[in-house]
């Protein structure tokens, strides 16, 4: 009996070792004035400040003036490239 409660202890640590995802941060810059509408208060990235992240923002419209919490409020404009990134990670990681 002890035998079989170990390994149901075992298989949960490692389902629940395995099922952890990587955690990643979102962010926001600030767009300038002068940005697009739908970019016109903040661009929301995930990970961290990066040359790519900053270009694809400013591929969205946003004149990048700093970083940011994201705001919670809803009457900001707050663009994303959230799913574009996880997106291309996604299908990178079913091609390998």
């Amino acid at each position: 009996m002890q035998g079989l409660l170990r390994f149901f202890f075992l298989i949960s640590v490692l389902f629940i070792f395995f099922s952890i995802q990587p955690v990643s941060a979102d962010g926001c810059y600030l767009c300038a004035e002068g940005s697009s509408d739908m970019c016109r208060d903040y661009c929301r990235f995930s990970g961290s400040d990066s040359f790519d992240t900053r270009k694809r923002c400013e591929g969205k419209g946003c004149k990048i003036t700093g970083t940011a919490a994201c705001p919670t409020a809803s009457n900001y404009k707050v663009c994303s490239v959230l799913n574009e990134s996880k997106s291309k990670n996604l299908i990178a990681r079913y091609l390998r």
